[in-house]
């Protein structure tokens, strides 16, 4: 049943290393605090490539995809090619590690796409792969897998999660008007990707000052993706957010974790956990909130991607603090006027350090998105 290794061309190698990094995206914002990553099990009689196997990181992390890949092929993958988004781990825990798993199965070549920073694997992998003979490409779609998966190679190498500032902006660089609340800039399109963004994300931030104006509840709520929400996380050094708000409401359903001072009200702070809301500890740092702490808390907690929607003051104090990694800019047709609170980001006034890296259209709305350059 060995059947031959099939020599793959530069071509079909990228193709099904992108069809496995598609698979991959199934389960972002699930795996706990191991990537999403998927593998394929490709294997050619005489025919054509075909795909004998698949998998991707389990809910919670555990399995990984390679033995599920590898279960679903069977003998199949004696003599077979393995695509994998990341390199396979070799270090020992409650199972083998996935690449004496591959080793194990007679695969006959491995392609990986991005190399593993977590020092338990780094080269480690490969080195195990080659070792038994196996022939190894490495570095195929590199660039797209790693952008796929940056939240978690960001917690492993830098212990912080990766931060995307999000934005919804009207055409004259406006975000909403003061004491106004929620200010509808863009349309149903452009809002259904934002839920999508939630439901990839592990959690979502946003000031006390956003979540008194709008009261938001900062949910996934695409039809059948409403399990998927975010950890909900406020910036709120006095504990104000009232027992009414929508996220204390649903604080049981899906996780509220407040920001705030030791000495905020003792009172307050216990009726919001008497409702299910957690407490983050917090320090100061010049009038606000120690970010860079905060962040290597939430990667602590399992954290890899964090979306940071709101407002205009929380965005600019995560710029200043270099803490911004991407920006995801939702641009509306519409203007607000003079009266409206001006953005700290518009399509025209990015940070420096930053390139574009893909545009869109949602609807009537403009989609930008911008990732800090290494």
């Amino acid at each position: 049943m060995a059947g031959p290794a099939f020599n793959a061309s530069d071509e079909i190698d990228r193709r099904f290393m992108a069809a496995a990094i598609r698979l991959s995206r199934r389960h972002l914002g699930l795996t706990g605090t191991n990537p999403s990553v998927a593998t394929l099990i490709v294997r050619d009689d005489g025919e054509g490539p075909v795909i004998v196997g698949s998998g991707v990181t389990a809910i919670g992390g555990r399995p990984h995809a390679e033995p599920q890949a590898l279960k679903e092929a069977g003998v199949l993958a004696h003599g077979a090619t393995a695509y994998v988004t990341l390199e396979p781990c070799a270090h020992h825990g409650r199972t083998p590690p996935c690449a004496e798993a591959l080793v194990a199965a007679g695969v006959a070549r491995v392609v990986g796409a991005a190399s593993d920073p977590d020092e338990r694997v780094s080269g480690k992998g490969y080195a195990v792969l080659h070792k038994a003979g196996i022939e190894v490409t490495e570095g195929v779609l590199a660039e797209e897998a790693v952008d796929q998966m940056a939240g978690y190679l960001m917690r492993t190498s830098r212990k912080r999660p990766e931060v995307t500032a999000k934005l919804a902006v009207s055409r004259d660089g406006r975000i909403g008007i003061p004491g106004v609340g929620q200010v509808a800039i863009t349309g149903t399109v452009s809002r259904r990707q934002v839920h999508l963004m939630r439901a990839e994300a592990d959690a979502i931030l946003i000031g006390i000052g956003t979540a008194l104006a709008d009261n938001p509840e900062l949910t996934c709520r695409l039809p059948g993706l409403e399990a998927r929400s975010p950890a909900r996380i406020v910036l709120d050094a006095h504990a104000r957010l009232p027992l009414a708000a929508k996220m204390v409401k649903e604080a049981r359903r899906v996780p509220a974790w407040l920001a705030a001072a030791a000495d905020c009200d003792r009172d307050h702070k216990l009726a919001l956990e008497g409702a299910g809301v957690q407490f983050l500890a917090t320090e100061a740092a010049n009038g606000g909130f120690a970010l860079p702490e905060l962040l290597e808390d939430l990667a602590a907690r399992g954290v890899s991607t964090l979306m940071v929607e709101g407002g205009a003051e929380t965005v600019r104090h995560f710029l200043e603090e270099g803490l911004v990694d991407r920006i995801a800019l939702f641009t509306g047709p519409g203007e607000i006027g003079p009266e409206g609170i001006p953005s700290p980001i518009a399509s025209d006034r990015v940070p420096e350090g930053f390139r574009l890296t893909r545009e869109a259209r949602y609807g009537e709305d403009s989609y930008s998105e911008w990732v800090r350059e290494a």
